[in-house]
C-alpha cells in the first residue's frame, strides 16, 4: 500500500545545502505542521497481514462522526472536518487558536486489495481501516523450503 503525497512539493527551490533544506522542508512543509507549528496531519501505521491490510490513524479527541472514509477507484481517502462552535456568553478570549480542524490522507490501494471488503472502526483515538485482500492474493503466499 502506498501513501500518495499531494502537498508540500518544493522541487523548484535551489539551495547551497539541499540536504539540510530537505530535512527542514520535511519537518515544516510536508503536512505535519502548519505555519503556526500546530500539528495538522495525524500519524499513520500501515500493516500487511496474510489476508488483509490495516491502516491505523492516530486522531485523539475526535468522534467517529467527524471522519469520512471514501473510495474513488483505487484511492482510499480518509478525511476530517470538525468545527468547534461552542462559545459561552460572557467569555472573552485573549487568544483563540483552535476552532477548525481538517485533514485528508489518501492511500493508493494495491491490485491485491478487495475494494468491496473495507471496514473502519474508531476507538480510543485510533481509526482502524481494514482492507481485505482478494482470494487469489491470499493463495499466492506460501512457505518455500530451503534445501
Amino acid at each position: 500500500m502506498t501513501l500518495v503525497k499531494f502537498n508540500g512539493d518544493q522541487k523548484g527551490k535551489r539551495s547551497l545545502m539541499p540536504a539540510m533544506n530537505n530535512v527542514f522542508d520535511s519537518i515544516f512543509t510536508d503536512g505535519f505542521f502548519n505555519e503556526h507549528g500546530a500539528k495538522m496531519v495525524p500519524a499513520v501505521n500501515i500493516l500487511e497481514a496474510l489476508d488483509h491490510f490495516q491502516i491505523e490513524l492516530a486522531a485523539p479527541g475526535l468522534q467517529k462522526e467527524d471522519f469520512k472514509v471514501s473510495l474513488d477507484r483505487n484511492l482510499l481517502n480518509i478525511s476530517v472536518e470538525k468545527q468547534e462552535k461552542e462559545q459561552n456568553e460572557g467569555e472573552r478570549f485573549t487568544r483563540r487558536e483552535f476552532s477548525f480542524h481538517s485533514f485528508v490522507r489518501t492511500f493508493s490501494l494495491p491490485d491485491t486489495a478487495d475494494q468491496h471488503s473495507i471496514t473502519a472502526k474508531y476507538e480510543d483515538g485510533l481509526l482502524k481501516v481494514k482492507v481485505s485482500k482478494k482470494e487469489e492474493a491470499k493463495l499466492m503466499t506460501r512457505q518455500i523450503e530451503i534445501g
